[in-house]
């Protein structure tokens, strides 16, 4: 709910996004920031599974571009999906971190969303619009705005961006009753919101605590080309640099862990049996380093793909039978292991 101290704050940040700040990236790269540590002393490796609910270009059919313009327009398959997604990784004792377009609370009916909510699975903010966070013109904020420029006439980038993040806090609570976890930049960004102090201070203002905002850049195969040895080296060399961390603003990052559903079959067009061998991969490395690994994937492909939910079962497997050396967990967890050295 929004606050005096909000409106003081968002003045604030506006002011301090002018000028060349818009596109500022710390020359200092991700050794600037401070490395968490965790309260808990855990020997466990933290397993988190995270599924981001708007709609993906080329799914169901490579041909599919529209969604572009609609993002938050589920269709009924990936809300199908997300339900069942939900139900079977509670069933094994866990929870999947979801990240809501806003969009998706203009649905006509959105029982299904509450129904993941009442089950205990977290639900954050992945923005109204689907918008880029690090936008420095309307035009890089999203494909929307650019084929209608009239829905942000008159407000810079700085004020879409937080408005579709105040917009969809709003919305979960106001018509779904969910009171919103955590925030997920659409698209992940190779060094973070390092550097970007003002877009830190933005999302604490708005009252988040962490951020899942950086996805590592890897390796990946030509398209339809199975991935080799170097390439899956490359995607547990991304992970190591995929670990928790706080800014010193004291915003905790959540990184996205290689290699995403969109990344495998939209880049690279795999087949499924290399995405699951990725994953495996990535994941026992987590669990034999006691690290963090925060699964990244979206029911409108990951559902055409892979309908009978072979990686989710494949996690959870992978898990189990790592005994007390692993848990699933949802990101307010890992959020809550980190504080500054």
């Amino acid at each position: 709910m929004s606050h005096p101290r909000a409106f003081i704050n968002r003045r604030r940040w506006l002011q301090a996004t002018s000028g060349l700040l818009l596109g500022g990236v710390s020359p200092f790269g991700l050794g600037s920031v401070l490395r968490g540590k965790s309260k808990t002393n855990s020997v466990k490796a933290r397993i988190a599974i995270t599924l981001d609910l708007e709609m993906s270009r080329n799914f169901p059919r490579r041909e599919d571009t529209h969604w572009d313009f609609e993002k938050g327009n589920l269709n009924e398959a990936a809300k199908t999906y997300s339900v069942e997604a939900a139900r079977r990784v509670k069933q094994r004792g866990g929870r999947i971190h979801f990240f809501c377009v806003g969009r998706v609370l203009e649905q006509p009916d959105i029982a299904w969303l509450k129904e993941i909510a009442q089950q205990g699975h977290p639900i954050g903010n992945h923005t109204y619009d689907h918008v880029n966070v690090l936008a420095k013109s309307s035009q890089e904020l999203q494909f929307r705005f650019q084929r209608s420029p009239w829905l942000i006439e008159g407000r810079s980038p700085a004020e879409v961006i937080y408005e579709n993040i105040r917009l969809t806090t709003l919305a979960l609570k106001q018509r779904a009753e969910i009171d919103n976890r955590g925030f997920r930049t659409p698209g992940g960004f190779g060094t973070g919101l390092n550097g970007r102090e003002d877009l830190q201070q933005m999302l604490l203002d708005l009252g988040f605590t962490w951020v899942s905002s950086l996805y590592p850049a890897h390796d990946n195969t030509a398209p339809e080309v199975e991935p080799t040895e170097s390439v899956y080296n490359s995607l547990i060399a991304a992970t190591v640099k995929a670990q928790p961390f706080v800014y010193p603003t004291g915003l905790v990052e959540i990184p996205m862990s290689p290699i995403s559903d969109i990344g495998a079959f939209r880049n690279g067009q795999w087949k499924l049996e290399w995405f699951l061998e990725a994953v495996r991969r990535v994941v026992v490395w987590a669990i034999d380093n006691k690290a963090t690994f925060d699964f990244l994937a979206h029911p409108s492909c990951l559902g055409v793909v892979d309908p009978e939910f072979k990686t989710l079962d494949l996690i959870c497997d992978l898990v189990q039978a790592a005994g007390d050396a692993a848990e699933i967990v949802d990101l307010d967890q890992i959020a809550a292991a980190c504080t500054v050295k």
